[in-house]
């Protein structure tokens, strides 16, 4: 898609937006998680900050948690991929798919169980999103947390299938390396939404009305 890159161009409505707070769970962020991701917990600090802007704002925050039944398993190609899955990791009951207590959430907060990697795949998250505002409901999504490149790029792909704006933050998501998350930055920049700092985003989202994108 040459010549995509510029071309993009859209309003991002603060009262229209909310943020998706993708898989920042025990098993992935924490120290001795099954899917530990070494880089998320570097995040911590500035999604912090995001987080507490967007409850200021007003602007929802939603959680994923990836979380697979304890007894059947609903996702055969994923355990085949990463096979220590067969025994244990993101089981429901567990602490691995708690969200990390630096970033827990609040009262009015909103937390989706997820089976695969997109947030949307199967789950209520689109009707939560369409709903939440009534009649002018949410088209924008922020995008923050792990795996950069895996669960945060498909659900970012997937609201972009469903005509929701997507913003994805450059340094509130993390991956395993720098070269998948720097591949994602660019995919999504490419075709797929705009790439913002934390910083741009809540000076976006502090300023209220309507900003071009």
């Amino acid at each position: 898609m040459a010549g995509s890159e510029k071309t993009f161009s859209w309003h991002f409505e603060t009262d229209r937006a909310a943020l998706l707070v993708i898989d920042m769970q025990n098993d992935f962020v924490a120290e001795g998680g099954v899917m530990h991701v070494p880089k998320a917990a570097g995040i911590i600090p500035k999604l912090q900050e995001l987080i507490a802007c967007c409850r200021e704002c007003g602007v929802p925050v939603i959680y994923t948690v990836q979380a697979f039944h304890p007894h059947y398993n609903l996702c055969p190609l994923e355990v085949k991929k990463f096979p220590h899955l067969e025994k244990e990791g993101m089981r429901e009951g567990t602490w691995g798919i708690e969200i990390f207590p630096a970033i827990k959430p609040q009262e009015g907060d909103i937390i989706i169980k997820k089976r695969r990697f997109s947030a949307f795949y199967n789950t209520e998250l689109e009707l939560v999103l369409r709903d939440l505002k009534g009649i002018n409901h949410i088209d924008t999504t922020i995008i923050s947390g792990t795996v950069t490149n895996i669960c945060c790029e498909s659900t970012a792909r997937d609201a972009f299938f469903r005509d929701f704006k997507v913003v994805f933050g450059s340094d509130v998501n993390a991956a395993v390396d720098e070269n998948a998350h720097q591949a994602t930055l660019n995919n999504i920049e490419t075709a797929f939404g705009v790439v913002m700092d934390a910083d741009t985003i809540m000076a976006a989202l502090r300023a209220g009305g309507s900003h071009r994108l």
